[in-house]
């Protein structure tokens, strides 16, 4: 298995013999409003794409956890209709989104409610919780994947998710060898963090000792306030550095 940060949660998959694109965000920097009643008020994306936006315009599959302007954007859909495969890129969604990716030109689409086999690769679709309490509810239904193939390690993208039941529940049934953790502690002016913070990915770390972490989502979008460096130094304190990976943007790690 090979997984490519592009930037924030959007990936780039090498998995089962296919190729996967997971939450095609592809917009130029600076070109999106920043997200409201945030701090940091600057337009998103903060930071360039890695390689210009064709370059990954023709996955064998798409995998969208849900369609906040950070995960499915314009740029993305664009990008993928001019691709190899165009609007009719297998895509997989949460029930719920399929009429507005509809909408979007892509026809393929396939709702997860039970697990279903892509060409030799399970996929299962497990839930989460953006964040708490009003603003929780506010964001609405997100979803994550576990991707399990013969000859590759069973893979967890927890998608937009605090550390909560759902996310130790998926833990214990799938026992994942890689989980993939959107760690940036973003956040409004108001209410607690809506993805993982710091602590959460150490609490992933404690759950789940024999999984190993990539954390991503972080240094893209206003409202993401962990950096980095500041989630490499919660870990060294926890002596956790070596079960979590923090790629840069265009990074390639391989397992």
């Amino acid at each position: 298995m090979n997984i490519t940060l592009i930037r924030n949660a959007t990936l780039w998959l090498e998995y089962g013999g296919l190729t996967w694109l997971v939450d095609p965000a592809l917009s130029a920097q600076g070109i999106n409003p920043p997200i409201s009643n945030s701090p940091n008020p600057q337009p998103n994306p903060l930071v360039p794409l890695p390689l210009p936006s064709e370059h990954w315009s023709s996955p064998d599959a798409v995998l969208v956890t849900h369609l906040h302007l950070d995960h499915w954007d314009p740029a993305g859909q664009q990008t993928l209709r001019s691709g190899r495969l165009g609007g009719h890129v297998p895509l997989f969604c949460q029930p719920g989104d399929e009429e507005k990716i509809d909408q979007s030109g892509f026809s393929n689409l396939t709702a997860i409610d039970a697990p279903v086999i892509h060409e030799g690769v399970t996929i299962i679709r497990t839930s989460g919780r953006h964040g708490t309490g009003k603003i929780g509810q506010a964001m609405g239904q997100v979803s994550g994947f576990v991707l399990k193939a013969d000859g590759e390690p069973t893979l967890y993208i927890a998608g937009d998710t605090i550390w909560c039941d759902d996310v130790i529940q998926v833990l214990d049934k799938e026992h994942p060898d890689i989980t993939v953790v959107n760690a940036g502690g973003a956040r409004f002016n108001e209410g607690d963090p809506i993805i993982m913070t710091p602590s959460d990915v150490v609490n992933v770390c404690r759950y789940a000792p024999n999984t190993q972490v990539i954390a991503v989502h972080m240094e893209a979008i206003n409202h993401c306030l962990t950096r980095r460096v500041d989630l490499a130094e919660a870990l060294n304190k926890e002596n956790l550095s070596a079960q979590v990976h923090i790629p840069a943007d265009g990074e390639t790690l391989s397992f």
